[in-house]
């Protein structure tokens, strides 16, 4: 009768042999040949010793085989005694097998799936498997904790640019984004106001147009639309948020935007202007000014002005804040270009950066010059 398994517990000597009978059998599978060659240099003299044939992965090595018939790498270490045996002699393990790959996956998974550095040194401490550190990388891209861990949403593509962004040969402002930033505390008499920024920009070419909004009611974003039209002309389509998007702003606030522009809608849209609003919830599509937001914001705040300003100063720094802008480069200029200066905003509003045209200096004619003297 056949007796019952009983369960226990393996003991150290018979993991030890289970490790090593694992060790011989993937070494047989990949390095039979070189096996066979060091089995035969046993018996032999070491005049008679044979060597590895040069395309065998093991040439440039120095194996042996220790007394389990485990091949070995060996090393110069030997006399040292505080090191162990795998120390001295690591054991070879072929790159491409499967048990080398799990045993390199142990160590991953031992270490946390950490530095990848700290798995190569601690394999390196019992094993030699050539070119380990590729060995590691491959252990890493197929480990499911770290491509989960790892993971990073992919990035959608970008809708293409409306017809408003690509519109050629039509003068500048014909479409137009507007947009609110502020307040900004001023000093009226010897109490204090509030004051916003009224943002125009044009979808083409990217140039800006400030106005002070004296308040957030319908009749100073009214007159602030009418003075842009005055200086700009009329646009063909102007387009903003919705006021639902206005990041850090209270409810009142957001709702009082939108009645402005509700009923700025109402005025400005005509047989010459479409107001066109944006979807809610999606400010990326609001970029073309919410961008030109930040740099105005950063022009104004570094041009110098007085520790309290009135509506003047405030009117004069925008304005100023709107020139420094409306210089900024459109396209990237090498140092070593022919070209003297990069396009601008300014050379579709003023014939150049600053607005300032040189008169170009016209140079004598040498040959003229000699020719009549």
């Amino acid at each position: 009768m056949q007796q019952p398994f009983k369960k226990e517990i393996l003991s150290q000597q018979e993991l030890q042999s289970a490790e090593n009978l694992l060790w011989k059998i993937v070494q047989l599978d990949a390095y039979t040949d070189e096996i066979t060659i060091l089995q035969k240099n046993e018996r032999l003299p070491i005049d008679e010793h044979q060597t590895v044939d040069k395309s065998s992965a093991l040439f440039k090595l120095t194996s042996t085989l220790d007394d389990q018939g485990i091949l070995r790498v060996d090393g110069r270490i030997g006399a040292l005694q505080v090191a162990s045996a795998d120390q001295k002699c690591p054991i070879i393990l072929p790159r491409h097998h499967r048990v080398t790959f799990l045993v390199v996956d142990s160590y991953h998974r031992k270490y946390l799936h950490a530095n990848s550095e700290t798995v190569v040194n601690e394999v390196r401490q019992c094993f030699y498997v050539p070119r380990l550190r590729v060995l590691v990388k491959t252990v890493v891209n197929r480990c499911l904790w770290c491509k989960i861990q790892k993971a990073r949403p992919s990035v959608p593509r970008m809708a293409p640019l409306p017809a408003a962004r690509l519109s050629p040969f039509i003068r500048p402002f014909s479409y137009v984004g507007l947009d609110y930033f502020g307040p900004i505390a001023v000093k009226v008499g010897r109490a204090n106001a509030k004051r916003w920024i009224a943002l125009f920009t044009c979808l083409t070419v990217r140039a800006v147009h400030v106005e002070v909004a004296f308040d957030l009611s319908t009749k100073s974003c009214i007159c602030c639309i009418r003075r842009f039209i005055g200086t700009r002309g009329a646009p063909i389509e102007i387009y903003s948020d919705n006021g639902r998007n206005f990041i850090g702003a209270e409810r009142i606030l957001k709702d009082q935007v939108r009645r402005i522009h509700e009923d700025s809608a109402v005025v400005f849209t005509n047989v010459d202007t479409k107001w066109i609003f944006i979807p809610p919830s999606a400010p990326h599509m609001g970029g073309s000014w919410e961008r030109l937001v930040r740099s105005v914001k950063i022009a104004m705040s570094s041009l110098p002005q007085e520790q309290k300003l009135d509506d003047e100063p405030l009117y004069t720094v925008a304005v100023e804040a709107e020139a420094i802008v409306n210089a900024r480069p459109l396209t990237y200029l090498p140092l070593d270009a022919a070209e003297q200066e990069a396009l601008t905003p300014n050379h579709f509003l003023l014939g150049s950066s600053s607005g300032v045209k040189h008169p170009t200096v016209k140079t004598r004619d040498h040959s003229s010059a000699v020719g009549s003297t």
